[in-house]
């Protein structure tokens, strides 16, 4: 029960903070704090939760003065990306003070283990091969609209923001968050909070609620890849391909 209560909490403070909903992010931290004086068997995931709100406060803080800067919306995104080391700082510092190793899948895959679905098993591998030629196929029915000129132009900037974006991302999420609730709760619970919470993250950066709902489904699969394989790699690699398209088909710039 306690366990639910503090998601929630994770959730509204994501969602609160993204649209720079003051009092009510201040009522967030409020409920987190009394609940780690209440819950001391569950000091570590709060404050780890509690953290990561912090360096997303600082990250929205700094993306806001970028905002009024007079450079171009290329620069703007890759710098909000960059930003993102605020929460791995945070996170990172908050498993310091409770002397807690860093872990984040960072071994070479393994693809021995499947995917164990209700009624079927899948291969690990094709699975996250499928998905990457499934959405790579879908995002070129876009791509195939644009003109050259269009795709060459954004050549430079898709390399930094795909890969700065998946790997901070990936780090963040099916890296040291994943890794550190599925040890302290569950893996079921582990992987809810970081797919929902991935998922709501891009309000920050202007998507819809629903789109941001529907991207978290695409954190179960990052999550379960990650899982699966031992490894943050394939997601990573996942998750580069998912930014490319997203560049090349308009929906980033």
């Amino acid at each position: 029960m306690f366990l639910i209560i503090i998601a929630a909490l994770f959730f509204l403070g994501i969602t609160s903070i993204s649209f720079q909903q003051e009092v009510f992010s201040l009522f967030v931290f409020m409920g987190l704090f009394i609940l780690l004086f209440v819950i001391k068997e569950r000091r570590f995931v709060i404050t780890l939760l509690l953290s990561f709100l912090i360096g997303f406060l600082i990250f929205t803080v700094f993306n806001h003065y970028v905002g009024t800067m007079n450079i171009s919306k290329e620069t703007k995104i890759i710098l909000n990306r960059l930003f993102l080391v605020f929460i791995i700082i945070g996170i990172v510092i908050n498993h310091r003070i409770f002397n807690k190793k860093v872990f984040w899948y960072n071994e070479k895959p393994n693809w021995k283990n499947p995917i164990v679905l209700p009624f079927h098993k899948v291969n690990t591998f094709w699975f996250w091969m499928i998905g990457i030629v499934v959405n790579g196929m879908v995002y070129f029915f876009f791509i195939f609209q644009k003109d050259v000129e269009y795709i060459q132009s954004l050549l430079l900037f898709c390399l930094f923001f795909s890969l700065i974006n998946a790997v901070f991302e990936e780090v963040i999420w099916r890296g040291i968050m994943l890794s550190s609730l599925k040890e302290f709760t569950s893996t079921g619970y582990a992987i809810i909070v970081t797919s929902v919470g991935f998922g709501l993250l891009h309000m920050a950066i202007g998507f819809s609620i629903s789109l941001s709902l529907l991207i978290s489904v695409a954190g179960v699969i990052y999550a379960l890849i990650t899982l699966k394989t031992n490894s943050i790699y394939p997601s990573i690699v996942f998750h580069i391909v998912i930014n490319i398209g997203m560049v090349f088909s308009g929906f980033i710039i």
